[in-house]
């Protein structure tokens, strides 16, 4: 697989621990090595591993949490981290999304997270992505 698979391969899984709400999942994806932030829309920076991952414990609890679909991931590497640039589409409402990754062995883990409102949207001929098969 491709340095740029592999990374849309962890974007991927990141946006299927959150629609699974599996926390498990979501906190294999996160960094533990190096240190971590995140910024939901609406909420105040997060920092480190322990309290990003009590903030997505919240988010996946949260039996009325909508659901949210990636589309349109962009991948962008440099040497051993790399960013998705993506859409989040949350009740038929568009966010844009940050995701931020590092090279940890072979694995891409995820270092930052952020999105929030725009006024973009997704391209209307998505470029196909890559599934993460369960």
């Amino acid at each position: 697989m491709s340095d740029r698979d592999a990374l849309l391969f962890a974007n991927e899984a990141f946006y299927r621990a959150f629609a699974g709400r599996d926390l498990k999942a979501m906190t294999e994806l996160w960094a533990a090595e190096v240190p971590i932030a995140c910024v939901h829309p609406g909420w105040p920076p997060i920092y480190g591993r322990d309290e990003v991952l009590k903030s997505w414990a919240a988010i996946i609890g949260n039996a009325s949490q909508p659901e949210v679909h990636c589309h349109d991931a962009r991948p962008f590497i440099n040497g051993t981290s790399g960013f998705v640039l993506c859409y989040e589409e949350v009740q038929g409402q568009y966010l844009l999304a940050t995701n931020i990754f590092v090279r940890d062995g072979s694995a891409w883990r995820m270092v930052h997270h952020q999105s929030g409102p725009t006024t973009g949207k997704p391209s209307p001929h998505p470029r196909p992505q890559l599934r993460v098969v369960n």
